[in-house]
């Protein structure tokens, strides 16, 4: 299980960095993905992300204050939104898969406005 988490927290990471780059794929949740994924495989490099001068800051901020910027909050919920209403509308030809898109985007929604402001 360690290798496998280690791997999956690996892609994650590069997921994460790629979300910097990318505006359709958020960044932060990639990143705890990582971190937890890390944190149950190897100590060392949960300590090596937590360091690290542009990541960590991400991580180190949830995790001691349970709080997403509002900034971080409005641009992964209206990204994701985006993303989930044009797979809706120009992709999924399914009404049972766009209901389920449509319940997964207020699930998350729901979950990220649940978290506290960091300001």
């Amino acid at each position: 299980m360690k290798i496998l988490y280690i791997t999956l927290g690996t892609l994650s990471l590069a997921l994460g960095i790629l979300g910097i780059f990318l505006p359709l794929l958020p960044t932060t949740p990639f990143l705890l993905l990582t971190a937890a994924l890390y944190f149950k495989s190897s100590p060392r490099l949960y300590a090596w992300l937590l360091n690290q001068k542009h990541l960590g800051p991400y991580i180190r901020n949830f995790r001691e204050n349970k709080a997403i910027p509002l900034r971080a909050k409005i641009i992964s919920i209206s990204l994701m939104w985006i993303t989930m209403l044009y797979c809706v509308f120009l992709i999924v030809p399914y009404l049972w898969v766009k209901i389920l898109l449509l319940i997964i985007a207020a699930g998350v929604t729901y979950h990220i406005l649940s978290f506290k402001t960091l300001k």
